[in-house]
């Protein structure tokens, strides 16, 4: 019996190493789940800053604290960084357990957003000539499904019809195999569409892979290097980005793992806010912003069998109090809320999210950073807050 095991645990240590696309597995064994810090274990793509636009401190800022009745909350979920912006100022913010203004915290799916403005921005420069083409442009191995093609904007709103297990959980999910392996372009010429591209969002990692692949291979740029140019040094970014690869010198993993702090990813709640300008200068077409940033309600709901209601061009949206949110989010419960008619901006970093989920299918741990900012700004208007008083 014992001998029995031995030889195949060495079998299994034989095709671990000597099989490619096993070769992920120790160090998935080894670290387990993904965690907020772990840009350390991969190679990295420096995403370059330039010329700095520090927030200003609005003259409240220092004044406010968050309200009592939330920390059970922060402190529960384990985060790491709250701020809040508005007006372009910052208003406040509070770090935990070691981390201030200059740590890296991985954004893991915030950064499906950031690829989507670089999408719009493509499209915009004539990288990609439009919504409508096909992936199959870019990716020769995607074909057909009963006579339709597999778009773009299929790949933006989730809806193109391939195989992909999401699990982060699974030790042999692809998820796990493109976080922890050395293979995504690999991966990417491997994916199989299995229905109808442009009838239902179904949200996977896999699909915005392909995105990125398409985008390097329209620019001839790393996303890293297109995000420098395009996104990060024109906010005025205080701090480089890395953008974890899957190996050195190889390919960035567009679904997750752009690493920043909670100051310059703010920078994207702005962008959002002021639908794709940074103060007098376009980033990304209005017209994209628009469409990135409202549902596709002509598609079906992952969640159900009406509409979608949640998801854009790789953002989220929410309904809250008659107002729509849109917003960015990561795994382990990273979020960057921009609220308008309020021109606010939360960030949330932390190691943990809610596992409950609310009528609209959003974690509902976003609803304390969005009542816990929307109560700071409150405070701000009382007569008491000029007076550093709380309520």
């Amino acid at each position: 019996m014992l001998l029995g095991a031995f030889i195949l645990l060495i079998l299994a240590v034989i095709l671990i190493f000597t099989v490619p696309a096993l070769r992920y597995i120790p160090r998935a064994l080894v670290h387990r789940l993904p965690e907020i810090d772990q840009y350390r274990i991969f190679d990295n793509r420096t995403v370059e800053a330039a010329e700095p636009q520090p927030w200003p401190m609005a003259s409240d800022y220092g004044r406010h604290s968050i309200p009592d009745k939330y920390m059970g909350i922060f402190e529960a979920l384990e985060t790491v960084a709250y701020i809040v912006i508005q007006d372009d100022s910052l208003v406040f913010e509070k770090y935990w357990d070691g981390y201030g203004p200059d740590s890296y915290s991985n954004s893991f799916s915030m950064a499906k957003s950031i690829v989507s403005l670089l999408t719009g921005i493509a499209i915009a420069e004539g990288y990609i000539e439009s919504l409508d083409t096909p992936v199959s442009d870019y990716i020769p191995g995607i074909r057909d499904f009963d006579g339709r093609k597999m778009t773009v904007e299929h790949l933006l709103t989730m809806s193109a019809g391939v195989e992909w297990n999401e699990s982060y959980a699974g030790l042999f999910s692809p998820t796990t195999r493109a976080y922890y392996g050395k293979d995504l372009c690999g991966m990417v010429g491997r994916i199989r569409q299995v229905a109808a591209p442009g009838e239902r969002t179904v949200y996977q990692s896999g699909v915005t892979q392909m995105l990125g692949y398409v985008l390097r291979q329209a620019t001839g740029r790393s996303i890293g290097e297109y995000a420098s140019e395009k996104l990060w040094k024109p906010m005025g970014a205080e701090y480089d980005a890395l953008w974890s690869l899957d190996g050195r010198e190889g390919m960035g993993k567009a679904y997750c793992c752009f690493n920043s702090n909670a100051r310059d990813f703010a920078r994207f709640g702005k962008l959002i806010l002021d639908r794709g300008r940074w103060n007098d200068r376009r980033l990304v077409p209005e017209w994209y912003m628009e469409k990135a940033i409202a549902p596709a309600e002509w598609l079906m709901s992952e969640y159900s069998d009406g509409p979608n209601h949640t998801y854009g061009y790789q953002f989220w949206i929410l309904e809250k109090d008659g107002v729509q949110i849109p917003y960015m989010r990561g795994i382990l419960g990273q979020y960057i809320l921009a609220v308008p008619g309020k021109n606010a901006i939360f960030v949330r970093l932390g190691k943990k999210r809610s596992e409950t989920r609310t009528k609209q299918n959003y974690p509902d741990d976003v609803d304390t950073w969005l009542d816990a900012g929307m109560d700071i700004l409150r405070r701000r208007k009382s007569p008491e807050a000029g007076c550093g008083m709380e309520e």
